[in-house]
């Protein structure tokens, strides 16, 4: 029965059953003439999702790390200088990504808890006056400290600089969990996977490139082969793969996009949010404190909590499994043994949440925490229950 226990990590999210159902499928012919009527309605409904119109969507057999290194090998060349801030773990390994790539990487440090730094960006931005960067990268959710940033700000930030570098985003623990306007951001390449907010197993690279980007690919010589955007972009202009396709992922993709569209992407990113607020709720209500340095920086996927001084946040995620079964989020990198993490994206309700909840405090109070058992449970209770009073007045 413990694997019924949902998961309260940022990813691989539960999976639903229906998803699980839509990828239980036998063998079938991809190179047969029919495939294309599964592949492109697939390929096109994420766009929407992406908030694009103009950006072409690409996936690859791969997870989001898969994705981070076909948006730069597309689109730049050995030697190339990018700019990236390091704050978490997650624009950590893309930034060691570039260099094992051979690419110059200019980096921001900023605190872990601080978003991307548009002020700095444009400073940097400004000073280069030759135009030597060629891409500037960006997480939009870090996943390892609970921290969005503001991508439209980073935009903003690049065109008061008047600089055409490119802008690619990691947005793989964001996308379909909280908006994002590829379009409205100028976004160049968007990078996501199948495991977090499309609540599907890991195995899919999805990324969303716009014309700018399709057109570097033209001059970028980094050696690219399994993920050439040219070769698959060619083709699935067929309903095709330049290789054997990640057949049941393509069909839990299509069932995926069509729960989304029947709950409603606003409503989905209502929902995250509504859970996301219980969540910080409980935090305020155990007297902790989150990793996010400010309220406009808090995720509504996940939550990266700070045990007290004197604890070790990993004895508290082993603890919280081995007694009770339940997973949730170890600190990483700068993070590790300082806090954990509550993942509250994808397939969740109110009372799921609360469940991972109620598990966690008993964790605590078994730990010797410094809280009683219903701190923060209580908390939260209140808040989904006053919450989703005012949401049902208001659609009545």
């Amino acid at each position: 029965m413990s694997d019924q226990n949902p998961l309260f990590i940022p990813g691989p999210t539960n999976m639903p059953d229906r998803l699980r159902h839509a990828m239980q499928v036998q063998t079938r012919d991809h190179r047969a003439p029919d495939f294309v009527d599964t592949l492109l309605p697939v390929l096109d409904g994420c766009k929407e999702v992406f908030g694009t119109k103009t950006g072409h969507v690409i996936t690859f057999p791969a997870s989001g790390t898969g994705g981070w290194e076909a948006a730069i090998t597309n689109t730049l060349s050995p030697g190339d200088t990018v700019l990236v801030a390091r704050y978490g773990m997650f624009s950590h390994r893309w930034i060691d990504m570039c260099q094992r790539h051979g690419l110059d990487v200019r980096i921001i440090e900023c605190d872990w808890g601080a978003g991307a730094p548009a002020d700095r960006f444009e400073e940097a931005l400004r000073a280069d006056s030759v135009h030597a960067i060629k891409a500037v990268l960006v997480t939009h959710n870090e996943t390892a400290t609970g921290v969005k940033s503001d991508i439209g700000e980073v935009r903003g930030a690049m065109d008061a600089a008047d600089h055409p570098a490119l802008l690619l985003v990691d947005c793989v623990s964001s996308l379909a969990s909280m908006p994002f306007e590829m379009d409205a951001w100028g976004v160049d390449i968007a990078v996501s996977g199948s495991q977090k907010g499309f609540m599907l197993a890991t195995g899919m690279a999805i990324l969303a490139a716009s014309p700018k980007a399709l057109a570097a690919m033209d001059d970028a010589t980094l050696p690219r082969t399994f993920f050439d955007f040219r070769d698959m972009m060619q083709s699935n202009a067929t309903g095709g793969f330049p290789y054997t396709p990640p057949l049941q992922l393509i069909y839990g993709m299509r069932e995926s996009l069509k729960m989304l569209a029947e709950e409603g992407l606003e409503n989905v990113y209502a929902r995250h949010h509504r859970l996301a607020e219980g969540v910080r709720r409980a935090v305020r209500g155990w007297g902790l404190q989150l990793v996010a340095q400010s309220p406009e920086l808090y995720s509504d996927t996940v939550s990266a909590i700070y045990v007290p001084k004197g604890f070790n946040s990993n004895a508290l995620t082993d603890h919280a499994f081995k007694a009770y079964g339940v997973s949730f989020g170890v600190g990483l990198g700068e993070m590790n043994g300082k806090a954990f993490r509550i993942g509250h994206l994808g397939s969740l309700t109110d009372v799921m949440v609360l469940s991972g909840l109620a598990t966690i405090e008993m964790a605590m109070a078994d730990l010797n925490y410094p809280i009683e058992l219903g701190d923060g449970v209580s908390a939260a209770q209140e808040y989904f229950r006053t919450s989703r009073a005012a949401t049902l007045k208001s659609a009545a």
